[in-house]
């Protein structure tokens, strides 16, 4: 019940307030850690490792500390302050919301979908064409449906609290530092921590998107992309929808498919809440079977 509490808020609320925010709270820290991590490879990943397992202890202990603090209350009011607490650590409205937003943006101009996909993506959207930048946002959708809902979902499935205070960290330490360059070795551990955190989550994701009845075709796919996690619910959501999707110069899913299309973009809105939808039933019995019920 906590959960579906919390997922309720979401989709009422979207995101709470920033000064309620962890994840915000998280970021603060990384940003101001990152800023004294050192230039030499060897300092840098000891002491990048060093503040990320200070950061990881500190979120898991909010989360042991508040989950003991749970156990002491009514169980109906232990699930509306796990719920409140579970709030802002996922996030369905907001990724549903800025993806839709693209395919609205692209109705209007190239360059207002440009404009509003690159609320969503890391990438330079100044010069791509309609087409990328459709199939960019069917990317994100795809892969945040993982990062931001079914993984914090899963592990909190897994190990209460600290589960998905810890998940929600690794994921926020590895979009703050997981870079090449000169965050190359300062986020390497952050980089290693967060892939092996999504590693079934990411596969997990891909099944709920029909991945399990493609799933020769799937590994395949899922293959091709630099990232070992990202590639599985990016290339489910092409195969599902019979489209193809890539990042120019770097991968292509499903090329055999078609270019999407805006109806596309509505399918793929669908499916991903139907995914959701199901998953949270999984979750929510997984979770009964490693607590003894909710």
């Amino acid at each position: 019940m906590a959960l579906v509490f919390a997922i309720l808020l979401d989709l009422l609320f979207a995101e709470p307030p920033i000064p309620a925010h962890p994840v915000v709270w998280m970021g603060r820290y990384l940003a101001w850690l990152g800023k004294l991590l050192p230039k030499a490879p060897g300092k840098a990943f000891l002491l990048g490792a060093g503040g990320w397992c200070f950061g990881a202890l500190a979120c898991v202990g909010t989360g042991a500390a508040i989950e003991w603090r749970l156990g002491r209350l009514e169980l109906h009011w232990r699930w509306v302050v796990e719920g409140l607490v579970m709030w802002p650590l996922f996030s369905i409205r907001m990724l549903f919301t800025e993806v839709a937003s693209v395919e609205k943006g692209l109705s209007i101009s190239l360059m207002e979908g440009r404009r509003r996909l690159s609320r969503i993506v890391s990438r330079d959207t100044a010069e791509l064409p309609e087409v990328v930048v459709r199939e960019s946002a069917l990317e994100s959708l795809s892969e945040n449906l993982s990062d931001s809902v079914i993984a914090p979902i899963f592990w909190w499935g897994i190990l209460g609290l600290p589960g998905i205070f810890l998940y929600r960290f690794a994921n926020t330490a590895d979009a703050c530092w997981g870079y090449r360059g000169d965050w190359e070795w300062k986020g390497k551990w952050a980089a290693i921590a967060d892939d092996v955190l999504n590693w079934i989550p990411s596969r997990l994701t891909a099944m709920l998107l029909g991945g399990l009845f493609r799933l020769a075709r799937l590994r395949t796919q899922a293959a091709v992309t630099p990232s070992p996690n990202g590639g599985w619910p990016m290339g489910a959501l092409a195969l599902a929808l019979g489209v193809r999707l890539s990042k120019p110069g770097v991968y292509v899913l499903n090329p055999g498919g078609r270019s999407p299309l805006p109806k596309d973009s509505k399918r793929a809105l669908r499916l991903c809440g139907i995914a959701v939808a199901v998953g949270v039933v999984l979750l929510l019995s997984l979770k009964g079977v490693f607590d003894g019920g909710l």
